[in-house]
């Protein structure tokens, strides 16, 4: 009689511990794996066979938008189709929950151009069965399932509800009774498995955010008080549990820095900074940002920095881009209707301004842009140029080149916009800080310009296999059990004996990022793009085959991880 449910037989098995890969099998009973070694193959009622293939933890994403997604993705694609198996939703102070059922129109609404969510896809993909964080979280746990969820508290909804809608976002501080409150959901939230709290600051003193509201203004959390995350990090510390997300741009960076610090020192849990970047033409930044996060290590400050370490760039057109919103004109010129759009930016009156204010944004140099898809056959010699170099071909401005294409091609051309981190070397400095997590895919966010999901491919890929920056148990160290381990994954991003079975089984030599494809696979009948993978023989999730030779199984097994575990528990009440 099997005494195992499944065997992953003859694998190099790397455990993401940074030990040295050996070769050897595995063997799962209820989710769960229960042997690491040799183990006879009649002991399960399934054997993979692994002879040949690296087989090592699922990985863990801690930055995405799937809050929406989810209820009619099950896979949270395109995650899944790279090898992950754990994300954390909520990220940036951007969600649902809260919600007063009046508000969950305006609420979509904000999620259209701060993470580019089509608002029809909202609309018919949301069951929207919750008002409370709580009652958000049982629906969560109610959905189908092929990925485990582990959800932060965003400060956004919490701010809306206690202060109201104006007030949120006019910035107002709330007054003691208001702060009690929020402080109140937040730990209701946590006593419901809530993970910790998220939030984007921009505040007023430094740049306008590159990420605001569909109609322009910031989100609430760009103006909230700094005493109200002073507040939301005192619960923390009270609890003794959690971690927290922010990204903080206020035109100080060593301000910044003192604030993610104090938040870490006030609460004493884990504060993940977004975002470590190198930009090719300023390595200054990034390398201070390398030397402050190892004097927070050396200071025993709990600082950890997140890295963008893809080099998926932004494909787009001016009928949904919305990332040059820390640009006052762009942004104002890029807001209202399609009609409205269209007719801003192509009026002559504005081009001065905008020309005068190019965007220098995470996208990297304006003139960099590169049209890629003219629609007009009088425009295709235009295929493939920069705008810089377009610009001395027609003896026009970069700006006026790239607005007068999409004006005449009713907003539908399609440029593409490079990441900023396009030299290797520079890229090699952050890989090479051990401490940095990969990623900041924005999963389920984005759709329309952005697979940035691909990230632990394109880590095995260029990082590891091309540029040999770093060995495959640093990389499944980095993309697993790092994460797992700041964020409270419990038991998971490793393979150990007892550990939850979420395990990738993979062709090394074989292992690919797919190329660029638009799918109509939304609902509402809104389109996306995506990139598919190549390699991944098996992804297993609580110890089910969720993905075979790189197909979805349509199985379920994922899990909503409250606490960090996926149980319920009894939460005595916090002083």
């Amino acid at each position: 009689m099997a005494r195992y449910d499944r065997i992953i037989k003859d694998g190099m098995i790397i455990d993401g511990n940074r030990l040295p890969r050996f070769k050897g099998d595995i063997a799962i009973k209820d989710g769960h794996i229960a042997e690491i070694g040799h183990i006879t193959p009649e002991a399960g009622e399934e054997v993979i066979d692994a002879e040949g293939l690296i087989v090592a933890p699922g990985f863990i994403d801690l930055h995405t938008h799937y809050d929406a997604q989810l209820f009619w993705d099950p896979y949270c694609t395109i995650s899944s189709w790279h090898g992950i198996t754990s994300v954390v939703i909520g990220n940036c102070g951007f969600g649902f929950a809260p919600v007063k059922p009046e508000l969950r129109e305006r609420a979509m609404q904000s999620m259209t151009r701060v993470e580019a969510i089509p608002l029809p896809s909202m609309r018919e993909g949301m069951p929207w069965d919750w008002v409370t964080f709580p009652e958000f979280l049982d629906s969560v746990e109610r959905a189908p399932k092929a990925m485990n969820i582990l959800p932060y508290v965003p400060v956004g909804p919490l701010l809306t509800w206690v202060l109201g809608f104006e007030d949120a976002k006019a910035g107002r501080k709330p007054s003691d009774a208001e702060h009690e409150e929020i402080c109140r959901l937040l730990g209701e939230a946590m006593d419901a498995g809530a993970c910790g709290w998220s939030a984007q600051r921009m505040l007023p003193s430094g740049p306008a955010a590159v990420q605001r509201d569909f109609d322009g203004t910031p989100m609430p959390t760009d103006v909230m008080h700094d005493d109200t995350c002073r507040e939301l990090a005192r619960v923390l510390r009270r609890r003794n549990e959690g971690f927290m997300q922010m990204l903080l741009v206020s035109g100080d960076n060593a301000r910044d820095q003192l604030f993610y610090e104090e938040m870490a020192e006030i609460s004493g849990r884990p504060m993940i900074m977004n975002v470590v970047q190198a930009f090719d033409a300023r390595p200054h930044i990034h390398r201070r940002v390398l030397e402050w996060l190892r004097s927070c290590r050396e200071r025993g400050v709990r600082v950890v920095g997140q890295g963008l370490t893809t080099d998926a760039g932004f494909t787009f057109t001016f009928e949904d881009w919305n990332l040059f919103d820390d640009v006052d004109a762009w942004c104002e010129a890029t807001t209202g209707s399609h009609a409205e759009r269209l007719a801003k930016l192509g009026d002559p009156a504005r081009r001065a301004v905008l020309r005068d204010n190019m965007p220098m944004t995470a996208t990297g140099p304006l003139a960099d842009i590169v049209i890629i898809g003219p629609r007009l056959e009088k425009n295709a010699g235009l295929l493939d140029h920069t705008l810089g170099h377009a610009a001395e071909k027609l003896s026009k401005h970069p700006v006026d080149v790239m607005l007068d294409l999409a004006v005449e091609e009713n907003l539908e051309t399609e440029f593409f916009a490079a990441p900023p981190n396009g030299r290797i070397d520079y890229l090699r400095e952050i890989v090479d800080d051990p401490y940095v997590l990969f990623g900041v895919s924005d999963g389920g966010a984005h759709t329309k310009f952005l697979t940035a999901g691909r990230y632990p491919t394109e880590t095995l890929v260029k990082i590891v296999r091309t540029h040999a920056m770093i060995s495959l148990e640093e990389a499944h160290w980095r993309l697993s059990a790092l994460p797992a381990q700041v964020a409270g994954f419990q038991g998971r991003g490793v393979l150990a004996k007892g550990a939850p079975a979420d395990i990738i089984v993979y062709d090394y030599e074989s292992l690919a990022v797919l190329d660029d494809e638009v799918v109509h696979d939304l609902p509402g009948g809104e389109w996306r793009r995506i990139q598919r993978a190549r390699g991944y023989r098996w992804v297993l999730v609580n110890g089910d085959v969720t993905i075979r030779d790189d197909e979805q199984t349509q199985t379920y097994s994922g899990q909503l991880l409250r606490f960090g575990t996926g149980a319920r528990r009894e939460v005595a009440a916090v002083a």
